[in-house]
Order: C-alpha cells, then sequence, then structure tokens
C-alpha cells in the first residue's frame, strides 16, 4: 500500500503569530460580549479552535489574555491621540485632536472599546493599572499640549490635563452608549470649545495692567 504523502488529512498549521492574533479577536469578543468573569479559558479554545495546551502556550492564565486585550486598546487609543496631536499647530486644535481620536477610537473598535473605558474587573489591580496607565499616557501627552500655551503657568497643567482626558473619555463613552449623540465632529467641537474656556481663564488678561 502506498504510503500516503506527509501530512495529508491533516489541517494545514497555523503560523503562530496568525494563531495569536486569531485567540486575542476571539477573546477580545468574548469578553466585550460576556465579560470577563463569564468567559472561560475553554470558551476562548473551542470558539478560536485551539486545543487548551496551546491556548495556555500563548498565555498562561485567562487574566493574562484579558490584560494583553486591554493594553492592544490602549495602544490603539495611544497612537491615535499621538497622530492627531501631530498633526496640528496650536493647543486648542490639539484639544480637538484628542476629544476627536478617543471618538474615532470608538467608531473603529465599537463595543471592545469598553474593555478600556468600563472593565468589569478594575478591581484586580492589574487590570486597574493597565486601564489606569492609558489614561495616564494621554493625560501626558496632554501636559506636554499645555506647557506649550504661552502664558499658562505650570501648576494648573497637572490639574487640567487629566481632566481634559476625562472629558474627552466621557465624551466617547457617550458616543458608544448613545446612538442620538451629536457626531463626531460636532462633539469634538463642543467639547473643545467648553475644555478651551477653561484653559484660557488661566490665561494673563492682554488688557490688564500690571498688578
Amino acid at each position: 500500500m502506498a504510503t500516503p504523502p506527509t501530512g495529508q488529512g491533516r489541517p494545514a498549521r497555523m503560523p503562530r503569530d496568525l494563531r495569536r492574533a486569531q485567540v486575542l479577536r476571539v477573546a477580545q469578543e468574548l469578553f466585550t460580549a460576556e465579560g470577563f468573569h463569564h468567559v472561560s479559558m475553554d470558551d476562548i479554545a473551542e470558539r478560536a479552535e485551539v486545543s487548551k495546551p496551546v491556548l495556555y502556550r500563548h498565555f498562561p492564565s485567562k487574566l493574562d489574555l484579558y490584560l494583553t486585550v486591554v493594553d492592544a486598546r490602549g495602544a490603539d487609543l495611544l497612537s491615535a491621540v499621538d497622530a492627531a496631536i501631530a498633526e496640528v499647530p496650536d493647543a486648542r486644535n490639539a484639544i480637538t485632536g484628542v476629544v476627536a481620536a478617543y471618538l474615532q477610537f470608538v467608531d473603529r473598535t465599537g463595543e471592545a472599546a469598553a474593555l478600556l473605558f468600563e472593565s468589569d474587573v478594575m478591581h484586580d489591580p492589574d487590570v486597574r493599572a493597565r486601564v489606569e496607565r492609558a489614561t495616564d499616557l494621554v493625560t501626558g501627552r496632554l501636559e506636554q499640549v499645555l506647557a506649550g500655551v504661552p502664558g499658562l503657568a505650570p501648576s494648573p497643567v497637572a490639574v487640567l490635563a487629566p481632566c481634559l482626558a476625562a472629558m474627552a473619555q466621557q465624551a466617547a463613552t457617550r458616543r458608544l452608549r448613545d446612538p442620538h449623540a451629536p457626531d463626531a465632529r460636532q462633539t469634538a467641537a463642543l467639547v473643545t470649545r467648553l475644555a478651551w474656556g477653561g484653559v484660557r481663564d488661566f490665561l494673563p488678561d492682554p488688557d490688564a495692567g500690571p498688578a
């Protein structure tokens, strides 16, 4: 009897990077739809069509897998924010760009954005640290932007930057949850008007005389 060619009758083996990407995609879908606590590694392995030993070779635990998904979404958001800031010449337009970046992140990511904005496992210190890290990095970018505003003293910057990041995130969360929310362009303009009005109040009055 002739020996069948090697590999005949076996499914093609997926490259490691593609397999990992597939697992992450499936995990994100399940965590988004059902929440961390209602998803098991068995669920993920079955949906991703991998064995549990293969799954555990990629990710030692469900928490490690969840953190990897959260990190990826945080990196996406920060990349969008960096691109928005790089394209504008002044602080006011940079604020608009940051808000728009959050809104575009939500539009592009959909419900999975909630893993970064509304995680159901924030009580876990590792998850909380990863979620807060994304916000902290955006806040750092905003601090750099505000530091370049002529006449703005350094002391308000540390307070204003996280407030601006929170405003951008809240606007994005509303867009995610409210189908009747204003469109992205209008939302970015409204938030910028509110935010810049507050920033401008910290600037010296050009019409005021010397103290």
